[in-house]
């Protein structure tokens, strides 16, 4: 069943549609929630209600749209608002592994490898929760995602030179916590 039969029969009111939908894009939309709120729990939530609101709003989804972009944006927007009120509460993000980067370590070719690869996965989870949440979403949305600027600019109302610029920051800063802490070491 592809995506538009699955919104179909979840407008006509069969579940089974949105098990569907859930089935196909859960972990994706998850761990990209993670990447912006660094928080497993939070982006689980953010996750679930995103799929709530879809199941509440399907009827006025257009079928000629695409439903993973969709599905994608609203999840960016939705953590991107949770960080924000998370930011009055939570001081201490935790660090978890996600399971791509997981997978990447496991594939490595020596022992070296994999601790050189891990250090280096720390590093860049430690900088990215240091940039604000709309450069993470930035940086997750190009090169997690691997959507355009364009794509970016249409997810996030935003004009392409502004995604330029938190795309530039982002980058910026992470060189600079990268450079940082290598020097550290």
């Amino acid at each position: 069943m592809d995506d538009l039969q699955a919104i179909r029969r979840l407008k006509r009111g069969e579940i089974g549609g949105l098990e569907e939908l859930i089935a196909r894009y859960q972990a994706n939309a998850v761990e990209t929630a993670y990447l912006i709120t660094q928080d497993g729990a939070l982006a689980q939530d953010v996750v679930q209600d995103v799929f709530v609101r879809i199941f509440q709003r399907i009827r006025r989804f257009d079928e000629n749209r695409s439903f993973r972009p969709y599905l994608m944006r609203s999840v960016v927007n939705a953590a991107l608002d949770a960080v924000e009120k998370e930011a009055k509460w939570v001081h201490n993000i935790m660090d978890e592994d996600t399971g791509e980067l997981e997978e990447m370590i496991s594939q490595a070719a020596s022992v070296e490898d994999q601790v050189e690869f891990a250090q280096l996965k720390r590093g860049i989870q430690k900088a990215l929760s240091h940039l604000p949440a709309r450069q993470r979403a930035a940086i997750v949305q190009r090169y997690f995602l691997e959507m355009s600027e364009k794509e970016m600019a249409d997810a996030l109302d935003s004009a392409p030179g502004t995604i330029k610029w938190l795309l530039n920051a982002a980058r910026t800063r992470l060189r600079t916590l990268l450079g940082s802490e290598r020097s550290a070491e």
